[in-house]
């Protein structure tokens, strides 16, 4: 069995499916590793040792909004529960994109999807992060040249390029939003003696909002807290359903959108600031979130295409 390596190389590329998606930021993982098993004392004066089970990392990679289409179908499905396994590669390649290595993996379930902190003040760009969990990886040499149109136009993503709507509150002064992952459980099918065991899928976990925003426009926010936390009107019925839009450089094409679902307030407290501070004054605001759901529009048009052709009795 190859060696595992770490990606020292400039460039990565996804491939799903045998097609490849494009250039991603940064990838980590895939190695395949085994515990160490220290064997029970004996007779020798030195503690006996073996391997145990084959056990493979997590990929871990950054992604901009450049992608084909069917990675972002892939995060989407996995938050609506429609699990679905891929076979797919990273490839490595050196700077003048000469390809050098793959890291092959096959059934692979996400785990984590992160979306990076919307904040105002920011102007770098931001990336998401996607984790996936393989049933087994395979390293190979790679060889040719990744294809230029691959690096087509990248849709950065600032993350002061963000718009906020919540049921019934003012969202006009928001001005971070922090980081969450969206996780899902992976449960190993470890019954038989097979060398790889197979992977499926468990919990899904839809994490907490922690929004920052300007005191001078809060008060629905207060009218919100006060009657769904102190005044206990927090059944079902009392949520609200919101929105985060990811926008482009021009603030005019949506990268990315993501709705949430039963959201409610559990706490609401006023940001610590400095003495004779000009600072506009900021309240935090924590909510739970049942469920999100997320949405590519670049997806939905090659969805819509797809089917105008086949409506129209076109070859797809």
């Amino acid at each position: 069995m190859p060696v595992s390596r770490s990606y020292v190389s400039e460039r990565y590329s996804l491939v799903l499916e045998g097609v490849n998606c494009g250039f991603i930021r940064s990838a980590e993982g895939g190695n395949v590793t085994a515990d160490v098993i220290k064997e029970p004392p004996g007779p020798s004066y030195f503690t006996r040792k073996h391997l145990g089970q084959l056990k493979y990392e997590d990929f871990e990679l950054e992604l901009g909004f450049q992608l084909e289409p069917s990675v972002f179908q892939w995060i989407a499905s996995s938050w609506n529960g429609n699990y679905q396994r891929k076979d797919g590669a990273v490839i490595a390649a050196d700077f003048n994109l000469n390809a050098q290595s793959q890291r092959e993996f096959f059934n692979a379930l996400i785990t984590e999807t992160t979306i990076p902190a919307c904040d105002g003040s920011s102007k770098e760009p931001a990336y998401m992060t996607l984790k996936f969990a393989p049933e087994h990886t395979r390293y190979t040499k790679a060889s040719g040249k990744l294809k230029t149109e691959l690096s087509k136009t990248a849709k950065l993503w600032a993350p002061s390029n963000f718009k906020l709507e919540i049921d019934g509150l003012d969202c006009t002064r928001v001005s971070k939003i922090e980081s969450f992952t969206v996780r899902q459980a992976i449960v190993k099918d470890e019954i038989g003696d097979l060398r790889d065991y197979a992977k499926e899928p468990g919990k899904l976990e839809f994490p907490n909002l922690i929004i920052t925003l300007a005191e001078n426009s809060a008060q629905s926010w207060y009218d919100f807290h006060e009657s769904f936390v102190i005044k206990g009107n927090n059944d079902e019925s009392h949520e609200k359903n919101g929105t985060l839009v990811l926008l482009s450089a021009t603030m005019t094409a949506e990268l990315a959108r993501i709705n949430f679902f039963n959201l409610g307030i559990f706490k609401l407290a006023s940001e610590k600031s400095g003495p004779n501070t000009d600072q506009i004054k900021r309240i935090k605001a924590e909510l739970y979130c049942e469920r999100m759901e997320f949405v590519y529009p670049g997806a939905i048009k090659n969805k819509r295409a797809l089917e105008f052709k086949l409506n129209k009795g076109l070859p797809s």
